[in-house]
């Protein structure tokens, strides 16, 4: 770590204290963590929440513990399946006891008919049918109370499964994202990719793949941290995700490389989106918020390719980031698509 950085960091931890102090929460670990997030301005969303808090009143415990809880708090995606699968089974067995428990009961009701039936078809005094009368209406009330109790067994299983099918369908969703910027990740992207080859396979319509590559990256960690790096990663992903629209998928590819997959588009119109995402990149100003201090200017090289016959999604990528590295060949900072390979751009990769 560079000095630089450590003194950045420094900064925030005495930040982070500083704000624990005046809203008299205990500095425990993810208390700390929270407001030394807070601090860094990685999490705009975070910093909206906690400076609305602030402006109306300083924060309690069980808010600061919420906030951790909604934007810190991890749970790996199989231990909240695993949870999820515990409460469905919790409820099917509940309603199985109601179920039961009906069950029975219609039995004991349906036994104490025929009983009554049995007695009706004989003279019966007075006193012997008032006392029959009596306990059939006794069953008739058990078994109403019975099927009250199914009703609400299934009534509170209907709203649980309907929340545990929300809590699925929420990790289902988070399993598809990268942590980090939000949009889909490599695992995602290659089944985007299959299932869009089939579909120009299918309807022998244009397909378009975009890979494109953060320039001079690294100088962005080394000079000004970590934290700036991640917030250049998140600038970049949400400008790719923004100009394009229908059916293309947006995708980290990997560290600071992004894809883009372009159903419907010819290599023509996937060189113009590509180009008008890279002037949208290189139109953002990068700003130190603690500071205001201009940072420089985020820049991309790009490499389009199109689906051919023949292809598979490996040829596909290949052919695609080919095209990216001639364009970091050529100067970075531009878009180089599949039609400009030379022989050399093919040896050279």
């Amino acid at each position: 770590m560079s000095e630089q950085e450590f003194k950045r960091a420094l900064g925030y931890a005495t930040s982070a204290i500083d704000l624990l102090k005046r809203a008299t929460i205990p500095p425990y670990p993810q208390f700390y963590e929270l407001l030394y997030t807070y601090a860094t301005g990685v999490n705009p969303t975070l910093n909206a929440r906690i400076n609305t808090i602030f402006r109306e009143g300083d924060p309690t415990v069980d808010l600061a513990e919420r906030l951790y809880n909604e934007f810190l708090k991890s749970q790996d995606a199989n231990e909240r399946i695993s949870n999820v699968s515990e409460r469905m089974s919790a409820r099917i067995e509940s309603v199985h006891e109601a179920i039961d428990t009906a069950m029975t009961t219609a039995n004991a009701y349906s036994g104490a008919l025929q009983m009554a039936g049995g007695d009706l078809d004989r003279e019966i005094e007075p006193q012997a049918l008032r006392t029959m009368a009596q306990r059939l209406l006794s069953e008739t009330r058990s078994m109403q109370e019975a099927n009250h109790q199914l009703e609400q067994k299934l009534e509170a299983s209907r709203d649980d499964i309907a929340a545990l099918q929300r809590d699925l369908d929420d990790v289902r969703r988070e399993a598809m994202l990268d942590p980090l910027t939000k949009i889909f990740n490599r695992k995602y992207f290659d089944e985007g990719l299959v299932k869009a080859f089939a579909d120009a396979d299918i309807g022998d319509a244009p397909l378009c793949l975009m890979l494109l590559d953060i320039d001079n990256f690294k100088r962005f960690n080394d000079t000004w941290g970590h934290q700036t790096g991640d917030q250049v990663l998140r600038l970049v992903a949400m400008t790719l995700k923004s100009n394009i629209k229908g059916k293309d998928m947006a995708a980290r590819y990997g560290g600071e490389e992004f894809a883009a997959i372009l159903p419907h588009t010819d290599l023509e119109g996937a060189v113009i989106v590509a180009d008008n995402i890279r002037k949208a990149i290189q139109a953002k100003e990068l700003l130190k918020r603690s500071t205001n201090e201009k940072l420089g200017r985020i820049t991309a090289s790009f490499g389009v390719a199109a689906f051919k016959p023949g292809d598979t999604p490996s040829t596909l990528i290949e052919r695609t980031d080919r095209c990216l590295y001639a364009a970091k060949h050529a100067g970075r900072n531009r878009v180089f698509a599949e039609t400009e390979l030379k022989p050399r751009d093919v040896a050279a990769a």
